[in-house]
């Protein structure tokens, strides 16, 4: 499989942060999505950003700014849609995405999700990492998804459905498994941006 392309997720509307862009606040010197873009960069070929509203707020970034087609906010799965459409007109057979709040992300994120998804058609997979009650915690903003089943998400979208794990299941989506939660720590209010701080 050629190398995924990379898409961050930043089209909500950051309610529990006042509003705004969370991408855009500072931590220990750069934005919050300068973390995230530092972090994907190595380990996909070409990235855009996934946002909503005034793109021009994102000009610096030098990066494609997609806008969700499917209206009314409609979660992440939006964002991984309009960043399939867009990795289809690159040529492209995957994606991977990242959320533009979660800074600490692992540095091994896409080779680890590729492997999960060897001998997959279709290779979806969403992060996960164990939690306390030995079970485990899936990070749907975190996958790799294939371009193949853009027309099937674009149906399941305009159909209703929001949860990205009740689609990933359907096409008998895979996790791969990440041994730290605190890798995939969001940022969503200011207490969280003060705990990112000491996490530095």
């Amino acid at each position: 499989m050629k190398q995924p392309l990379g898409v961050i997720l930043a089209g909500g509307q950051a309610t529990r942060m006042g509003g705004g862009d969370k991408g855009l606040l500072t931590l220990g010197g750069q934005t919050i999505l300068g973390h995230v873009i530092e972090r994907l960069a190595p380990q996909v070929a070409a990235m855009a950003l996934n946002a909503n509203g005034d793109a021009a707020r994102f000009a610096d970034l030098k990066l494609p700014v997609l806008p969700d087609s499917i209206d009314g906010f409609a979660g992440p799965l939006a964002g991984v849609l309009a960043g399939l459409d867009w990795a289809a007109s690159q040529g492209a057979d995957a994606i991977v995405t990242a959320a533009a709040d979660t800074p600490f992300f692992p540095g091994d994120l896409v080779p680890q999700l590729l492997l999960a998804g060897e001998g997959m058609t279709h290779p979806l997979v969403l992060a996960a990492t164990p939690d306390a009650g030995g079970d485990k915690a899936r990070h749907p903003t975190f996958g790799l998804w294939p371009v193949a089943l853009r027309d099937d998400l674009r149906a399941a979208l305009q159909d209703g459905l929001r949860k990205v794990v009740m689609w990933t299941q359907k096409h008998g989506g895979r996790e791969a498994m990440f041994p730290h939660e605190a890798a995939f720590f969001n940022i969503n209010t200011p207490e969280d941006l003060k705990t990112a701080e000491s996490m530095l």
